[in-house]
């Protein structure tokens, strides 16, 4: 069974980033995005065995598949490299999803974050054909991955795995040319060979939806009513080929804005593209440190840090050219959070093991410690 784009909505919904009190996820507010999502006649769904640290897919089965007929949803979920050391772990960790989010089938399933450093592990655990067992099993509807990996080994992939129905690639237009990220060049090698695109990070864990008042005054005089984000998103939307654009959403807020966005979607003009370029090319002139605040760098920090919040601080340093506002920030995350201080890092490198940016994160805490540890 094929999959038919025609039904599949062009915002989905990432659970990664959701809605948090007493340091639990919020199901009241989570139920409320959730409705008001499933309100604007948009259905798919994107959670992972280590979101939440676990707890995304049970607040799917609380807030979704609990409360909506199975057929009106469609939900996805990841098979993750590093929780495995066995084949028999690919059906441990299966069942214990299936489990955890009360299905019988996923709608979609990806083996999680595919790139160079990992793929030798998906490979010698059979993965891929495994995947194919799943679906025939009726388990899984559609099987597919998410890649931060190299061009050059997504087209090894697409040429040994022709049963792969869609991927899911990092895309925005600030990594577009990026030669790690890789973002236009992914796109393009997916689009050539008509496989359908997932976009994951549209607004690069946020970082899009606020810019210097020089670069957002570009986009008001443009579209005064719209948000910052919305650009990042139907930068996104716009492109050919692109199925689905997932935003983890947090907050009531960015759930109404996005539905704006992508209700009565409007694709780029020209003038929009240019206006984006110029964006463009002011941000990349301005360094700063691509975390995506996706955490995987935290379940395994022996020091307890908080790494993506220890670099939105020293990013925000940079952006504005102050540095009170962000020390405040960085010292009452750490003292709500009981996480450990930049200088507590001891250079493991666990961090930089699971990095979809493949940041080099022991030597920016280093120089974190100095802007932020005085």
């Amino acid at each position: 069974m094929s999959i038919n784009r025609s039904e599949m909505p062009k915002l989905g919904f990432g659970l990664m980033r959701l809605p948090q009190k007493n340091d639990e996820i919020d199901l009241k507010r989570l139920e409320m995005m959730v409705d008001a999502y499933m309100g604007a006649g948009m259905n798919y769904f994107d959670t992972a065995y280590v979101y939440h640290e676990g707890d995304s897919e049970s607040a799917a089965r609380e807030a979704l598949v609990k409360r909506y007929p199975r057929e009106s949803f469609r939900i996805a979920t990841k098979l993750p490299a590093w929780e495995m050391k066995e084949k028999a772990d690919r059906d441990r960790i299966f069942s214990e999803q299936l489990e955890r989010a009360g299905v019988e089938y996923y709608d979609f399933y990806l083996l999680h974050s595919v790139e160079d450093g990992n793929i030798d592990k998906y490979e010698e655990l059979d993965c891929f054909r495994w995947g194919i067992e799943k679906k025939k099993e009726g388990k899984i509807r559609h099987f597919g991955f998410s890649f931060h990996g190299s061009p050059q080994l997504l087209v090894r992939l697409l040429d040994e795995h022709p049963e792969v129905e869609f991927v899911q690639i990092q895309l925005n237009y600030i990594d577009w040319n990026n030669q790690i990220v890789h973002s236009g060049e992914l796109y393009r090698i997916l689009e050539e060979r008509h496989i359908p695109i997932i976009v994951m990070e549209p607004c690069k864990g946020g970082t899009l939806a606020s810019l210097k008042p020089e670069m957002e005054e570009k986009y008001r005089a443009l579209r005064p009513d719209s948000s910052i984000a919305s650009w990042a998103f139907r930068f996104a939307g716009s492109l050919p080929g692109v199925m689905t654009v997932l935003s983890g959403m947090s907050d009531e807020d960015q759930m109404r804005d996005n539905l704006s966005t992508f209700t009565a979607f409007e694709p780029l003009s020209d003038k929009e593209l240019g206006v984006i370029d110029e964006v463009r090319t002011a941000m990349l002139n301005i360094p700063l440190i691509g975390c995506t605040s996706c955490r995987y760098c935290c379940d395994g920090c022996p020091a307890g840090i908080s790494i993506p919040d220890v670099f939105r601080a020293v990013n925000t340093m940079t952006m504005y050219r102050e540095d009170f506002r962000p020390r405040a920030f960085y010292n009452g995350m750490r003292e709500a959070t009981k996480t450990g201080r930049a200088s507590d890092c001891i250079a493991c490198g666990q961090c930089e093991s699971v990095c979809p940016q493949h940041l080099p994160v022991i030597e920016l805490m280093k120089d974190a410690a100095k802007k932020l540890d005085v």
